[in-house]
């Protein structure tokens, strides 16, 4: 099995604290519903900065990190139906699912 990575694009935006309460709850359903495949449930981030080679730009730029997670599976079409089920999209989220590459270091 393939490792992958989604990287979760985009910051939920709750009116209440009961939201985002309902909003995690949901995320753990699906973390869990995911099983064996996780290998690593991964970290929200803060806000970000983005370096590029004319300099800095704060706030991660148009579409910024929000977290990670790493998972296994037989091929990206499968990674992504695996992303496809998380309740982060259905806030406007975007999940970028990259094949982790294995390389010697």
């Amino acid at each position: 099995m393939q490792k992958y990575i989604f990287a979760y694009h985009g910051t939920p935006k709750f009116e209440t604290p009961q939201e985002g309460a309902k909003h995690m709850e949901e995320w753990q359903a699906w973390s869990a519903s995911l099983g064996d495949a996780i290998v690593d449930p991964g970290i929200p981030v803060g806000p970000s900065m983005t370096v590029t080679s004319e300099g800095i730009v704060e706030g991660g730029g148009t579409n910024p990190l929000s977290g990670i997670t790493i998972i296994q599976a037989e091929s990206i079409d499968a990674a992504m139906k695996m992303a496809q089920s998380c309740p982060h999209i259905n806030l406007n989220g975007t999940i970028e699912v990259a094949e982790a590459m294995k390389m010697e270091m």
